[in-house]
């Protein structure tokens, strides 16, 4: 197949399966289920392309594998979020100021759709590498070990602090969180160097780079810090702005000692110094 007609087919794929959840929402008004869609769509186009693709073979099975089990764990992650809780409340938002305007929210889909082939370009770079990929391999799988180690640990303790009633309204601080506002996506965006090494080889293994790259800008600067801030600041106030001042941005870091904060007297027991 022309390599070209490989990320058509992406495309259409995913433009199938976003109008299906276009539908979902539509019926249930939770949105988010655009974010499970769109890892299982990310991972799902790794195992596609390293299926149909023109390169060694074991490099293919390890981006099948890499980029399949990557999407899988967070589409289920993201899935039992969706199911058991309200509405995000960045897609609420949404919501409000399109006033349910569902063309916008079909138009919102298909450009996530879009967003898939978007991040499947480091998996076509990958698919087209004909030379095994050697050292390149274990490095690969190193960095894609510490990244989805690292995002399902800090996934796995926001869960747990939000779990506890006596949490509500106020920010995690635990574990990973103290070192990082966004530690999930620290890690997240750390696992896409993966693809970089295991495209170290291809001719067009530049391309591999987008995966980092864009990353970074989509978390840094448009749909990932900015939204999810802006949401916990409406909703945690001067806590969060606290958490601000003292907590790395995303490059997990030791905690700023110069700033302090306290919480109501009617949670003693959450009550942690900004150290």
């Amino acid at each position: 197949m022309n390599p070209w007609w490989q990320l058509l087919l992406v495309w259409l794929l995913a433009a199938a399966m976003m109008t299906l959840g276009w539908l979902w929402q539509r019926a249930r008004t939770n949105a988010g289920i655009v974010d499970v869609l769109w890892a299982a769509g990310v991972g799902g186009s790794a195992v596609l392309l390293a299926a149909i693709g023109s390169g060694a073979p074991w490099t293919r099975l390890a981006l099948a594998v890499l980029g399949g089990a990557w999407g899988i764990r967070l589409a289920i992650h993201l899935w039992t979020r969706v199911r058991g809780e309200p509405e995000d409340g960045r897609y609420q938002n949404l919501r409000a100021h399109w006033h349910g305007n569902q063309l916008k929210f079909f138009l919102f889909f298909q450009f996530q759709a879009a967003l898939i082939v978007l991040f499947a370009l480091p998996f076509f770079a990958v698919a087209r590498n004909l030379e095994a990929s050697g050292m390149w391999l274990p490095a690969a799988a190193a960095i894609w070990l510490l990244g989805v180690l690292g995002e399902s640990i800090a996934d796995a303790q926001l869960a747990h602090f939000r779990g506890d009633p006596a949490n509500q309204g106020h920010t995690c601080r635990d574990g990973l969180w103290r070192y990082s506002r966004h530690p999930n996506y620290f890690f997240e965006w750390l696992h896409w160097f993966a693809y970089v090494c295991l495209a170290v080889g291809s001719p067009i293994g530049w391309l591999a780079w987008s995966g980092p790259i864009v990353m970074y800008a989509f978390l840094r600067w448009i749909s990932g810090i900015p939204l999810t801030e802006a949401h916990a600041l409406r909703s945690r106030g001067d806590d969060y702005r606290a958490y601000q001042r003292t907590t790395s941005m995303l490059i997990p870091w030791f905690p700023n000692r110069t700033d302090t904060w306290t919480l109501p007297l009617s949670h003693p027991t959450n009550f942690r110094p900004s150290a």
